[in-house]
């Protein structure tokens, strides 16, 4: 048993934590905007905002101030009674979307189990057997057994079976194989607007539309996973909104909070009949300081001035990225909505994306990887632009000198 201490270090989580994942060597204790430090007091340009959660960065005055007033007032209450900013937040979200219904939970992965456990009780209320749901390869759902198994990659089943059954995976943005495997048997088509952890894939407009309409006649829900295009990632408030394709039900996370855990699933009111008291539930689904964070990020993410400059940032980054690649052979060209940019590796650089990240880390700027193959940016929305380009220096630096 080790020694309780104060002192702590990168290599304590070593000693005391569970080894599913190895945090990298530098332990952030402090961050400003899109600024962290770490326990030696150096400085880095996040462009990872905790995998696309801190949206407006870090320790944003309103939702400081959101926080605050929040805890001096009511922490927790369960669901045996309600609360005021998890009603206001539901109101809010409903006002700007197409839901009329919200279920609040802690994370994605438990906003998207909500959503699965609510497609197969439809589907199994509606008609016998109707129960099978359709989901992509290389999706990323979350990590319980329910949600690896409908994400579309097998690493994160392995050693877990046996797995829960009735799902078919498909390849995105096969409009084919979609009307070949769909019927009235299905009872949901789950997908992200554009697959994230599978390598920043984007749907075509032409393969949202057609799931659409196969949902449409075969009586199945059309679930998305905005969990990571949530939250004016993209540009819209959420991504189906620029598809020109609305969801039966979506679910919402990361950017929700701004840096809270919380998550979210919306849909109808009539489907969300299909799941009445007691069949599905969450302690600690729409705490008042959740809550209370959440509104204050919408209203913020939600102000025109502040969409309208995802795309401005975009495109910086991406002609930026695009330039390194032809200058140093590391990148082919950028690929993404707003501001989930991603980087493909070039033929000679496969396998490498973590490599970039590894070097940024030593020049001063965090990124992240999307599979072992692209390098994946996802900076605040309001990243100021003198931080955008000191962040974009510092990542030329590190693939100049990978590249030396």
């Amino acid at each position: 048993m080790s020694s309780p201490s104060t002192s702590v270090s990168r290599s304590t989580f070593d000693e005391v934590m569970v080894p599913n994942y190895v945090p990298g060597a530098i332990v952030p204790v402090r961050g400003q905007g899109s600024r962290i430090w770490d326990q030696d007091d150096k400085e880095y340009i996040d462009f990872a905002c905790g995998i696309a959660v801190t949206v407006l960065g870090h320790c944003h005055p309103k939702l400081v101030a959101a926080l605050t007033e929040q805890g001096n007032k009511l922490w927790h209450l369960s669901n045996v009674v309600t609360n005021e900013p998890a009603l206001r937040l539901a109101s809010k979200l409903t006002e700007k979307t197409f839901a009329e219904r919200v279920f609040f939970a802690n994370s994605g992965g438990e906003a998207n189990e909500a959503a699965f456990k609510l497609a197969r009780r439809y589907g199994n209320t509606r008609a016998e057997g109707k129960n099978e749901i359709i989901s992509f390869h290389n999706a990323f759902h979350g990590r319980t057994l329910f949600t690896v198994s409908v994400g579309g990659q097998a690493k994160y089943t392995q050693g877990f079976e046996p797995i829960p059954g009735g799902i078919t995976h498909l390849p995105f943005n096969d409009v084919a194989a979609l009307e070949a495997a769909i019927s009235d048997k299905t009872c949901a088509v789950v997908m992200e607007p554009l697959q994230g952890e599978g390598g920043i894939l984007p749907a075509t407009a032409e393969f949202a539309r057609a799931a659409r309409e196969l949902c449409n006649k075969h009586d199945a829900l059309l679930v998305y996973d905005e969990v990571q295009t949530g939250m004016g990632r993209t540009g819209e408030l959420y991504a189906y909104m620029g598809l020109g394709v609305t969801p039966d039900i979506l679910t919402t996370a990361k950017g929700l909070g701004g840096g809270f855990p919380i998550g979210a699933m919306l849909t109808t009111k009539a489907i969300a009949d299909y799941l009445p008291f007691g069949t599905h539930g969450s302690t600690y689904g729409g705490n008042p300081l959740g809550c209370a964070v959440a509104e204050a990020v919408l209203d913020t993410v939600s102000e025109p001035a502040v969409l309208e400059g995802v795309q401005v940032r975009a495109e910086k980054i991406r002609a930026r990225l695009d330039a390194l690649g032809e200058r140093y052979g590391v990148f082919g060209p950028t690929r993404g909505l707003g501001l989930l940019i991603g980087a493909p590796m070039s033929e000679a650089w496969k396998g490498r994306a973590k490599e970039i990240v590894n070097a940024g880390w030593k020049h001063g700027v965090w990124c992240l990887v999307a599979g072992p193959d692209v390098l994946r940016i996802a900076p605040s929305l309001i990243i100021p632009e003198a931080e955008l380009e000191l962040g974009l220096e510092r990542l030329e630096a590190a693939v100049a000198e990978l590249c030396a």
